[in-house]
């Protein structure tokens, strides 16, 4: 793909998975846009190719989950009942997911569920029957990244391995 500028760059996944089962995604800023602390389903808005994106991955066969720190429930701001009607309409925009795990604890807690720790990709991949190096978290912050190695498993950041949903798409379906 070309960046503006004109220089060529390359897409990836890294590190470079062999199969890819079982993808991962972050919510704010990676299937929806970014509305900080939202608990209210009216402001879901899917990010462009996401759910003809996560269709795709469906159709091949992949499994889907919803992987999300929330610590506006820890902080007194959100109810989970919040967190849940929000993953909902997520979920009735782009389509379902196999499993919806959530963090609701704030980074002052250092619990080990909140990315960049590992606990919800090794659940994640629990949960969906896969081992975590069959999975790829698709993320938008270096917490995704780091999450996905300690876990052992790929990542894919928007905006930096792949620019777009579509591009990660199609990168992971290569994989799979």
């Amino acid at each position: 793909m070309t960046l503006p500028g004109g220089s060529l760059r390359q897409a990836r996944i890294w590190p470079p998975a062999s199969r890819i089962r079982a993808v991962l995604c972050d919510r704010d800023g990676t299937l929806v846009v970014d509305h900080p602390y939202n608990g209210d389903p009216a402001y879901v808005d899917p990010l462009p190719g996401v759910r003809t994106g996560l269709q795709r991955l469906r159709d091949g066969g992949l499994a889907i989950a919803l992987i999300t720190n929330q610590s506006g429930i820890g902080r007194g701001w959100l109810r989970r009942e919040q967190v849940d009607a929000v993953n909902e309409e997520v979920a009735r925009l782009v389509g379902p997911f196999d499993c919806v795990l959530v963090c609701p604890h704030t980074a002052e807690e250092q619990c080990a569920c909140r990315k960049p720790a590992a606990q919800m990709v090794h659940d994640a991949a629990r949960l969906l029957g896969v081992q975590p190096s069959e999975c790829v978290v698709v993320g938008n912050s270096s917490a995704d990244r780091e999450a996905a190695a300690r876990a052992g498993a790929a990542a894919i950041l928007l905006g930096d391995e792949a620019a777009s949903f579509d591009e990660a798409t199609e990168l992971i379906l290569e994989r799979s």
